[in-house]
């Protein structure tokens, strides 16, 4: 059984992104299907938000990209962390687990 799909949060999507790309370079739809994976199913990206996600990132000198052939032979535009991306990463990884512990006691409290 498929866990329930969950809207993305503000803030959430860049995250996810980079979170998406630590381990190498992907296509956008590749990065779609690994959040996806490392999700269990919880978010599913569509075209519409990760692509103009994607090229903010990309302008704001995270992510870097280059064209390249998809496992199904089609051309497709690769992305992968820049040095800057990286560190945004554990920006936004550090952010989140503190919003992630807040809600929690909040939600724990009586």
């Amino acid at each position: 059984m498929r866990p329930k799909q969950t809207n993305l949060l503000q803030g959430t999507l860049d995250l996810l992104v980079l979170k998406a790309l630590g381990p190498g370079e992907l296509h956008g739809l590749g990065i779609s299907r690994r959040i996806e994976q490392i999700t269990q199913g919880t978010f599913l990206v569509k075209p519409g938000s990760l692509f103009p996600a994607l090229h903010r990132m990309e302008e704001a000198g995270w992510l870097s990209s280059f064209w390249g052939e998809s496992e199904n032979s089609r051309r497709a535009k690769f992305y992968q962390l820049t040095k800057a991306g990286k560190g945004q990463l554990e920006v936004e990884k550090e952010q989140w687990m503190r919003i992630a512990v807040a809600m929690t006691k909040a939600l724990r409290a009586t």
